[in-house]
C-alpha cells in the first residue's frame, strides 16, 4: 500500500513539474469602427452609435486571461473581457427602440455593454523550435446590453445573455529576442458571428515575464427576430503575461 501511494505522489509530483500557469493581462485603446443597432428587428429604427453620436471619453479595454499547459500541448484558458462604451448627442431622426420612441433633436444618453466570458481548451498540432500551431474550441458566454435614455426621462434598455460556440486558433514563429504570434476565436454563419483576433508580438523582459504588442479586432452580432446589432471595434493593445 505505501509502495502505491509513493508511486502516486511521485506521479503527482512529476505532472506538476511540467505544469505550467500563465497570467495575462491586456489593455490599450479602443477604436470604433461602427456599432450598427436596431432593436426590435422588426419595427425598431436603424441607428449607428459610431456615427448618430458621440463617444463619451475614451474606450480602454481590460482582459484578464488565465491559462493552464499540461503535457506542453495542451492548454486551457479563462478569460473576462469587459467592454463598455457611452455615448451622447442629439438624436437625428426620431428612434423607435425597444418599446419606446425618441424624438429627433432630444439629447440621449447611450450605452453598450458586450462582456465576454470565455473557456478555451487548446491542442498544438505543430511545434518546432520557430513554428508552433495550435487548434481548439472555446465555450463563451456573452453578457450584452443597449440602453437609451433621454433628457426628458424616457429610458428603455435591451438585455441578453447567451452562449456561443468558437474556434479558436494559434500560430506562433520564433525569432531572434521575440515570437510573433496571431491567437483568436472565430466562427460565422446562421443568424450571427464572432471574431476576436489579436496579432502582435511578445518579448521577454524580465524572468518569467512578457510584453506583448499588437493588434486586436474585435467584430461580431446578430441578426434575430429581437436584435439586429453588428459592431466592429479595434485595438490597440499592450499587456504583460507571467509565466509560473
Amino acid at each position: 500500500m505505501m509502495k502505491h501511494l509513493l508511486v502516486a505522489v511521485a506521479m503527482l509530483i512529476t505532472y506538476q513539474a511540467q505544469a505550467q500557469f500563465t497570467f495575462d493581462v491586456e489593455s490599450g485603446l479602443a477604436f470604433q469602427g461602427y456599432n450598427n443597432v436596431r432593436i426590435p428587428n422588426q419595427g425598431g429604427t436603424s441607428f449607428n452609435f459610431t456615427r448618430d453620436f458621440d463617444a463619451k471619453g475614451l474606450v480602454i479595454p481590460f482582459r484578464l486571461r488565465v491559462g493552464y499547459t499540461f503535457n506542453e500541448k495542451n492548454h486551457i484558458f479563462g478569460l473576462f473581457a469587459p467592454l463598455n462604451v457611452n455615448y451622447e448627442g442629439a438624436a437625428p431622426f426620431d428612434i423607435a427602440f425597444q418599446n419606446s420612441t425618441f424624438g429627433e433633436g432630444e439629447n440621449i444618453d447611450g450605452f453598450y455593454k458586450f462582456n465576454s466570458y470565455r473557456l478555451t481548451y487548446r491542442r498544438d498540432i505543430v511545434s518546432t523550435d520557430r513554428w508552433v500551431v495550435g487548434i481548439g474550441f472555446t465555450a463563451k458566454i456573452r453578457d450584452a446590453s443597449v440602453r437609451l435614455t433621454s433628457e426628458n426621462g424616457t429610458a428603455d434598455r435591451k438585455d441578453d445573455v447567451g452562449f456561443v460556440p468558437l474556434l479558436h486558433l494559434f500560430t506562433a514563429y520564433q525569432l531572434p529576442g521575440c515570437t510573433l504570434f496571431l491567437e483568436g476565436d472565430g466562427l460565422a454563419g446562421g443568424p450571427g458571428r464572432a471574431f476576436d483576433f489579436f496579432l502582435g508580438g511578445k518579448l521577454p523582459v524580465y524572468s518569467k515575464l512578457d510584453l506583448k504588442a499588437g493588434y486586436r479586432i474585435l467584430e461580431g452580432g446578430a441578426d434575430v427576430d429581437e436584435v439586429y446589432n453588428f459592431t466592429l471595434i479595434n485595438f490597440a493593445s499592450i499587456g504583460l503575461i507571467l509565466t509560473l
